[in-house]
């Protein structure tokens, strides 16, 4: 279905974005970004994240270390380098202009009236005006 596309999309255009965040805030393991992913409601899998973190290792925004684990093999835990601080704080950057964008040209869909519509307790539009009062 062309949606399921769209939305697909939608969510790995913004990953790698969601990753550095998450990586940014100290050392940590790929399971607990999963985890924060999850939290988030991006449901992203092992087979998506491990390559992911690779890619952004070899291309210098990444760092692990190795770190022995009580209970079984050694962790590998992630940290932005340098240039993974650089990037993140462009990317800051193109997020703000993306959700400007996106909330400008968005701002007059029917999917706004509905939500605020969904929120709001019934009331009719007189008891609404503070004008007659």
């Amino acid at each position: 279905m062309i949606i399921e596309n769209t939305q697909t999309q939608m969510r790995k255009g913004i990953l790698e974005y969601c990753i550095l965040s998450i990586i940014s805030r100290g050392e940590i393991y790929a399971s607990d970004i999963m985890e924060e992913l999850r939290n988030a409601r991006l449901l992203v899998v092992e087979g998506t994240l491990y390559p992911l973190l690779t890619r952004l290792k070899n291309n210098g925004l990444l760092v692990y270390n190795w770190v022995e684990s009580a209970s079984g093999p050694p962790r590998k835990y992630y940290r932005l380098s340098d240039d993974g601080k650089k990037v993140l704080e462009q990317l800051n950057i193109t997020w703000q202009e993306l959700v400007y964008a996106v909330t400008t040209t968005t701002s007059n869909n029917n999917t706004d009236v509905i939500t605020v519509e969904t929120t709001r307790p019934n009331t009719t539009p007189e008891t609404n005006d503070t004008n007659n009062e």
